[in-house]
């Protein structure tokens, strides 16, 4: 009896996570490796890109504040001065081709404009609105799908890790013809291990990714808002 419960607590000591983990296969050690590996790149994207969107957000509302208090000049300065948002980006994109096309008018021999010249204009503009705000979206969303596929592609890592931790468990078993306590708990602590360890992986991947992806689609309809405004305006003023 005392035989036997000196078995189990030396088992015991040996199911410990640490004990688990330096005393894993070498193919449990890959997948907890990649696993918490995949784990930090998603905590790093989740941290830079939260500071990013957040500054880019507070930027850009604190330019169309200013945006409707000032000229189209004065906001040509600030965008020039000011440290740059997603929605300065775009208002810089559209200011620079109208610059482009006051230049092409006033070096025209004839003043004269037509109604088919000035809808191209219009027409450039919007498209060099349109480029920005897609320039801009891209890089909002840059490194964000690694979130998404962490969160989808974690529990199946971690799930392969539980396969192999049962077919060792299996083996162990068919190996010393006992099917006792001590021959299959190491396997499968082993493969809840790395079973716990995706799920904490794929968690707060698929938390971020829902948050950022709000984030980036509030942002986005800041310059679609702006695009519309700052056409409308362009309209009334030049043509």
């Amino acid at each position: 009896m005392i035989h036997v419960l000196l078995q189990a607590g030396g088992a015991g000591d040996k199911l410990d996570i640490i004990s688990l983990i330096t005393h894993a296969g070498a193919v449990p050690k890959a997948v907890l490796g990649l696993l918490a590996l995949m784990s930090m790149i998603s905590w790093y994207v989740i941290g830079a890109k939260w500071m990013y969107l957040a500054r880019g957000y507070r930027r850009s509302i604190h330019f169309v504040e200013k945006f409707w208090d000032s000229s189209l000049d004065d906001m040509w300065k600030e965008a020039q001065e000011a440290p740059p948002s997603p929605v300065s980006e775009v208002f810089r994109a559209g200011y620079l081709e109208l610059i482009k096309l006051r230049k092409r008018h006033a070096q025209a021999q004839s003043g004269a404009k037509t109604d088919d010249a000035g809808l191209g204009d219009i027409e450039s503009i919007e498209r060099a609105l349109s480029r920005a705000r897609t320039m801009a979206i891209t890089e909002m969303e840059n490194k964000v799908p690694f979130l998404a596929t962490t969160a989808s592609a974690a529990p199946f890592i971690g799930l392969f890790g539980t396969v192999w931790g049962i077919m060792n468990s299996f083996r162990n078993i068919g190996a010393k013809g006992a099917a006792n306590l001590a021959t299959v708990a190491p396997g499968i602590a082993e493969a809840l291990v790395a079973t716990a360890i995706g799920l904490v992986a794929a968690i707060p991947a698929v938390m971020g990714y829902n948050y950022l992806s709000r984030r980036i689609r509030v942002i986005s309809s800041e310059m679609e808002t702006f695009t519309n405004d700052f056409l409308n305006i362009i309209r009334r003023r030049f043509f």
